[in-house]
């Protein structure tokens, strides 16, 4: 991380952490939501990524992780437990966290359903925030990443699939705040540190 970015602000609210709101992270894939739980996880954040409740489901089936053994088990959760499968899931684990005073970021976070509960429980101390991405620049990132890439049509079947099919437009559309990472890592920790500020605010 650049040294020159000002996290004094941050740094200084972490050490209270019941003072901070909980994050949810929540974009389109090539977004850069990755990027910012790693930005946040250096200024204290205990991640909480909802996706792995999917892989460790995967894992203990004995199955290959890859994508379409995640979409099965994924969607498979969500008709045992609803499409706030993941919330329900990581609930005790978030309220663990609290009763730790742990700062929290959620990963993962797709339908209103997720938002529902989770706003049910934490009420206004969650807050959402979006990262947007132009679509071809998040065609290039993510056909050159090392981990699982993906070819443009890949990229579009997914989009549709999550908008679709799990619901994934409502809470992006309903966030709190709003982020566009098109530019180099340097330009989204300066886009995080103002809007994790914001944040705080409310």
């Amino acid at each position: 991380m650049d040294s020159n970015i000002n996290n004094s602000n941050i740094n200084k609210t972490v050490k209270q952490p019941y003072s901070l709101p909980i994050i949810a992270l929540v974009g389109l894939c090539g977004t850069g939501k990755s990027e910012a739980c790693a930005y946040l996880a250096a200024q204290g954040y205990t991640l909480i990524y909802f996706g792995g409740t999917v892989v460790e489901e995967v894992q203990r089936r004995g199955l290959s992780v890859n994508p379409e053994n995640e979409r099965l088990v994924r969607e498979e959760l969500r008709k045992t437990y609803g499409m706030a499968a993941m919330a329900h899931i990581n609930l005790p684990k978030i309220n663990t966290l609290l009763s730790e005073g742990k700062a929290i970021a959620i990963d993962g976070l797709y339908s209103m359903c997720e938002l529902d509960m989770l706003r049910s429980e934490l009420n206004e101390r969650l807050q959402l925030l979006a990262i947007h991405a132009p679509k071809n620049l998040r065609y290039q990132r993510l056909k050159n990443r090392s981990i699982r890439p993906m070819t443009a049509q890949q990229v579009n079947e997914r989009d549709t699939l999550e908008v679709l099919h799990l619901d994934k437009a409502g809470p992006i559309a309903l966030a709190d705040a709003h982020i566009v990472n098109d530019g180099d890592k340097n330009d989204l920790y300066v886009q995080l540190s103002k809007r994790f500020e914001e944040l705080c605010i409310k």
